[in-house]
């Protein structure tokens, strides 16, 4: 059974959207009829994601930009806003992972960079996207965590601090702005199959074999998995759900 959603008339923000999930989820939106706007790092990968939607039929601007920074993301907000004349849907997914390391190894550094990269960015995000939405009676705004945020990982210290962050901040801006029709909520991919993914298990068919181990289901999720899952998000069939996290990771966590 398919869930066909119709999103004409409207328009999405997708952060990360140069590979994996956001790329999914940025095709899903255009799929769906909505004008998308692309935000990412590399400019290569974003002018691929654009490629993918245009030859697919759909409406969509490439937007780098490093959404850690604030007067980045509130750019990329403002040319969303110019180009398509509204914002009604965000996904915040921005977001890396780091080595493997015991908390009192990890370097000042790299704890801030993820912590900037996957907090910080959500942060930024709301803080810009949420008066758009304001401006038009409201909205949807997904923000990406992780397994890693509801349950604790050896050696994913500065991680787990991030995608934790991503749930209680969300939570919070949700009951924020419930009463103004704005819906906040979050998903938290267990395993997926993204380059995020091959790069933590090494590359190698030895580190994949033992991710889908850690998988009840014996296999890895699937990007599209992750994208139908916030597209549901943002429709009126989950009107009724505010300050949620989705944990769509095969069974890994519960």
């Amino acid at each position: 059974m398919s869930v066909q959603f119709d999103y004409s008339g409207k328009v999405a923000i997708v952060t990360g959207a140069g590979t994996g999930i956001g790329r999914a989820t940025a095709l899903a939106f255009a799929k769906a009829g909505a004008s998308v706007a692309v935000v990412g790092r590399s400019e290569g990968n974003i002018q691929e994601t654009l490629r993918l939607i245009t030859e697919a039929g759909g409406r969509a601007i490439s937007i780098i930009a490093d959404v850690s920074k604030e007067n980045e993301i509130k750019s990329a907000v403002a040319k969303t806003v110019a180009e398509f004349g509204r914002l009604n849907f965000a996904f915040n997914n921005a977001g890396i992972e780091h080595k493997a390391l015991a908390t009192a190894d990890i370097p000042p550094e790299m704890w801030e960079n993820v912590i900037s990269t996957n907090l910080n960015s959500v942060f930024f995000s709301l803080k810009h996207q949420i008066p758009e939405m304001l401006k038009i009676g409201g909205g949807a705004i997904v923000s990406t965590a992780s397994g890693a945020g509801v349950k604790g990982f050896s050696g994913n210290g500065a991680y787990c601090a991030s995608k934790f962050g991503v749930i209680g901040l969300s939570k919070a801006a949700a009951l924020d702005y419930a009463s103004s029709n704005i819906r906040v909520n979050v998903v938290a991919p267990g395993i997926i199959e993204t380059p995020m993914m091959t790069r933590f298990t090494g590359g190698t068919e030895e580190g994949r074999q033992a991710a889908i181990g850690q998988e009840p289901v014996g296999r890895l999720g699937k990007p599209e998995e992750i994208a139908g899952t916030v597209l549901w998000l943002c429709s009126d069939l989950a009107a009724f759900t505010v300050g949620a996290t989705f944990v769509v990771d095969g069974g890994q966590t519960a």
